[in-house]
């Protein structure tokens, strides 16, 4: 069961304390009275962009071209990467009122870490989110100097395809049954296509089979309807978050509950793609084990921003078998400029506890680039990690348990 905490509540409280040691409320007399803010990481999704490609489906899968960007293909738009140097602004208050960061000036060198893909998108996610964070103070991105080269993001050792596509042929409840199960989404999504009963364009798209296809020491590849709903639906809900007319959103015929009816189908693509654990564990063993020496040691940075992709997030919720909910997405959809994290937090008794959450601005807070405040916070959502929790604090784990959870599976994974 997730348990949601409102951040903006969260900030309001922390603000009203006085004292540089505020502590978070936990249960009285408990062994995890006194939560103190000790260290945060965050696997963050890069923001708004246009599609990757001028044509973002196939031919014939709508009936309209789909519409013009100003930003290059697969670039951080200007509207995206002022939406994440918002969140990065509203995080230093919500960081320094619990704790973590200075409320003026700069935080100590090694304090703030930030790395990317090597992807211009999230790349440009990043500095604008520690420019928000951190105005003026300098810090920088590390990053590597070609997707080859990006280990972390973007692995390509450890994984087999054969195997890999196995294991995603075994996800339930398999490729055969998700255009019955899913009629619904598909209806709306043939509709926002356009259906030309002349040219059958943007028509019949469920009849389409879905397959997927070994890649070589990489992830399975979806091809088929369930694809083209996916990129569709993420399409549709960047034309719709870059603030575009709504004119323009889904040629005029998608309304914002289209949208996230549509989004199914993008959490759905992952859940085949990177969700069988074979997969999840060796795809996101590269990030999880960041994340656990980010928390580890007596020493380290105070916020570790790690900025990827949809596919990295995807993978690490499947490296936990965790599930989680956001803002206004459907259960397990990644949103753009949105972050899964974890806390490290120290009890009264010195025993250290981390604690999973998902952030994310609302699409309509990213859609008009609205200011982040307390009053009007970005959604932050606390889920459990399966197997790891506190006797009536869900999403509350032991950080040893934790530990051994990321160390087992990273152990058990053949040597990169």
């Amino acid at each position: 069961m997730m348990r949601l905490q409102n951040a903006g509540v969260i900030t309001a409280i922390l603000l009203a304390l006085s004292g540089p040691a505020r502590a978070e409320a936990a249960p009285a007399g408990g062994p995890t009275e006194g939560l103190k803010l000790e260290r945060v990481v965050m696997m963050m999704r890069h923001g708004v962009r246009p599609p990757t490609k001028p044509v973002a489906t196939p031919a014939g899968t709508t009936a309209q071209p789909w519409g013009a960007w100003s930003s290059p293909y697969g670039e951080l738009t200007p509207h995206g990467g002022e939406g994440a140097r918002l969140m990065g602004v509203y995080y230093r208050t919500f960081l320094s009122a619990r704790g973590l960061l200075p409320r003026d000036g700069c935080a100590a060198g090694g304090e703030v870490v930030a790395l990317a893909s090597s992807k211009q998108r999230a790349i440009k996610t990043a500095e604008m989110f520690v420019e928000g964070l951190q105005p003026g103070c300098g810090v920088k991105v590390d990053y590597p100097d070609s997707e080859d080269n990006d280990a972390i993001f973007h692995p390509s050792e450890g994984i087999d395809g054969d195997i890999a596509l196995q294991a995603a042929l075994r996800q339930k409840p398999g490729l055969a049954a998700e255009p019955r199960l899913r009629a619904a989404e598909f209806a709306v999504l043939q509709r926002v296509l356009g259906c030309d009963p002349v040219t059958k364009a943007g028509c019949d798209i469920a009849k389409k089979p879905s397959h997927l296809e070994a890649a070589q020491n990489d992830t399975p590849e979806m091809e088929g309807a369930l694809s083209v709903a996916s990129t569709a639906s993420q399409t549709v809900l960047l034309e719709y978050v870059e603030g575009k007319p709504m004119s323009e959103v889904g040629w005029g015929r998608a309304s914002k509950a289209d949208i996230q009816t549509m989004l199914r189908f993008h959490a759905l693509k992952f859940h085949y793609e990177v969700g069988a654990p074979y997969v999840a564990e060796r795809y996101a063993a590269p990030v999880a084990q960041k994340i656990l020496e980010a928390l580890s040691g007596a020493q380290g940075p105070k916020l570790t921003m790690l900025v990827g992709h949809d596919t990295n997030v995807a993978a690490l919720r499947g490296f936990f078998r965790a599930r989680f909910t956001v803002a206004d997405y459907p259960r397990d959809d990644p949103p753009p400029g949105g972050a899964m994290g974890f806390e490290l937090l120290k009890a009264q008794s010195g025993q250290r506890y981390v604690r999973a959450f998902y952030t994310a601005q609302t699409m309509d807070q990213l859609r008009e680039l609205q200011p982040l405040t307390a009053s009007n916070p970005p959604s932050y959502a606390y889920f459990e990690i399966p197997g790891c929790r506190v006797a009536g604090e869900p999403t509350l784990c032991p950080f040893e348990t934790f530990q051994n959870i990321v160390a087992g599976k990273l152990k058990a994974l053949p040597k990169r």
